[in-house]
């Protein structure tokens, strides 16, 4: 059984750093693109958000679409199965994040109880923040030791 959408670049918008269907506001992917502008430009990770509805979803085009690599954090925002937030993470990134990080911060901010009560889009920015400053922090035994 093919699962539909593993190429689908139609499915991307407008945006280079951001393919958002959940996000209604302007102002707020204003403010995504500068935080993700901001954080590469300061430590080096590219951050890339695809929030998308299974099936409806670019899939694999994503690879060549944000040219991902090591250095990438592709966050992939899908109300689907419950918990909205999933990553996929590049080695350099794995280097220096703990992989529990990764799965505290999806925790706390893409679960459903979460997600339903404060939103998608908060949901989505709560956790780009955490992001943020995890990255920000010195590489070290405690880095991102607390999700924001």
């Amino acid at each position: 059984m093919r699962r539909l959408g593993l190429t689908n670049q139609n499915c991307f918008l407008r945006n280079s750093l951001l393919s958002l269907m959940l996000l209604g506001f302007s102002l707020q992917e204003k403010r995504l693109c500068q935080e993700i502008v901001d954080l590469e430009k300061d430590s080096g990770f590219k951050l890339r958000i695809l929030a998308q509805n299974y099936p409806d979803t670019p899939g694999l085009a994503i690879k060549d679409f944000w040219q991902v690599d090591d250095r990438t954090i592709v966050f992939v925002a899908d109300p689907t199965f419950g918990n909205i937030i999933n990553f996929n993470i590049g080695a350099s990134v794995d280097l220096d994040v703990p992989r529990s990080f990764w799965s505290r911060l999806a925790g706390k901010y893409g679960n459903m109880f979460y997600w339903k009560e404060k939103g998608e889009d908060s949901s989505i920015e709560a956790a780009v923040a955490a992001i943020s400053h995890c990255l920000r922090e010195p590489v070290g035994p405690n880095n991102c030791s607390e999700v924001m």
